[in-house]
């Protein structure tokens, strides 16, 4: 299959909505990563989403929307969800609810819940009204590996496989939405994202947050969710958190790093903007500032990817408090590592 690697203009729109009417894939922008979109109500198209990035078929699928009114064939929508619809929508948020029975199995790993999303990007909304579908699209990497946050990323990955990505630039946010479930008693942060628990209860009250967020799935416990598999976001290379006091967290980073490339490992680390000069000597990687987890949460899979082309096979990342926008980048950061953590002071 050719790829089409296109600018989103209106041909190209017109084109990615003749191919998702037909049943075939089209990679498009959003504010958080590059989805792999397909038609929601077309259980085969959905079903080739699956195939083209080798993704676990009981992992749910987010329906991609442009109007409200799409919802009406799609879920029951709750008083909550409109409060929350109307706080940020369009936007990096997505909604679980009670499904109908128009959204096929596939999207829901038949679940009798439905996530749902209208995001931000103006070629996202440009390409969801071209083609007046609901699009079921999880993020346009293969699975398991960092998500996209370019075109060039999604062509990295899915060259051959599907054909057509819209190239929208950058990605705002850089890690994916914050998934909230509104289908059990009480609210419940499924994936954390860049919109946080304290914006969340501002608009609906008391939030929970799933036990799983910062642990592997447990035997038998079903993903509610994209992003919860128990190893995901990952590069090739083995990667390593470090966990502890600042100063000991440097030392300890020196000192795992000088150990790899001694056993002739191709090593780096991934520290803060704070500690490259003091890590100069251990291949560093500049995930922002230590005290702006929203840059760190933005740079994260561009720079797991960046260690893709690098080699990299040894990898020994720093951490941040998991709050706030830090929650989001710990959960994925987690997932990368497979929850491999160590402590600073064990290795001092």
């Amino acid at each position: 299959m050719n790829t089409q690697l296109l600018p989103a203009t209106d041909a190209s729109l017109a084109l990615a909505a003749r191919l998702l009417a037909d049943g075939q894939l089209v990679a498009f922008p959003t504010e958080t990563v590059y989805g792999l979109g397909a038609n929601a109500l077309d259980e085969a198209a959905v079903r080739s989403i699956f195939a083209a990035k080798g993704r676990p078929a009981d992992n749910p699928l987010i329906v991609h929307i442009h109007d409200r009114t799409q919802l009406t064939d799609i879920c029951e929508v709750t008083e909550s969800a409109v409060r929350l619809m109307d706080a940020f929508w369009p936007g990096p948020l997505t909604i679980i609810l009670p499904r109908k029975e128009t959204v096929p199995d596939v999207v829901t790993a038949g679940l009798d819940t439905v996530a749902v999303r209208m995001p931000a990007h103006p070629v996202a909304l440009a390409m969801l009204r071209a083609c007046k579908l609901p699009i079921a699209a999880p993020s346009a990497n293969r699975s398991g590996k960092p998500s996209p946050t370019s075109a060039k990323h999604v062509f990295d990955d899915m060259n051959g496989r599907i054909p057509l990505i819209l190239d929208g630039g950058e990605s705002d946010v850089g890690l994916e939405s914050t998934v909230i479930s509104l289908a059990g008693e009480k609210p419940c942060i499924l994936r954390p994202g860049g919109i946080t628990k304290a914006m969340l209860e501002a608009v609906v009250g008391p939030v929970e947050l799933a036990g799983s967020i910062l642990r592997p799935l447990e035997k038998g416990e079903k993903a509610l969710s994209p992003g919860m598999m128990y190893k995901h976001y990952s590069p090739d290379g083995q990667v390593t958190l470090i966990e502890g006091e600042e100063s000991a967290v440097v030392e300890a980073l020196r000192r795992l790093y000088a150990h790899a490339a001694s056993e002739g490992h191709r090593a780096c680390v991934m520290c803060f903007t704070e500690h490259v000069a003091a890590l100069a000597d251990c291949n560093p990687h500049d995930i922002g500032s230590k005290d702006d987890p929203s840059e760190v949460a933005h740079r994260l899979f561009a720079t797991l990817r960046g260690l893709d082309d690098e080699k990299m096979d040894v990898i020994f990342s720093e951490v941040v408090p998991p709050e706030g926008v830090g929650l989001a980048v710990m959960n994925r950061l987690g997932r990368a590592a497979a929850f491999r953590t160590v402590r600073a002071e064990e290795v001092l």
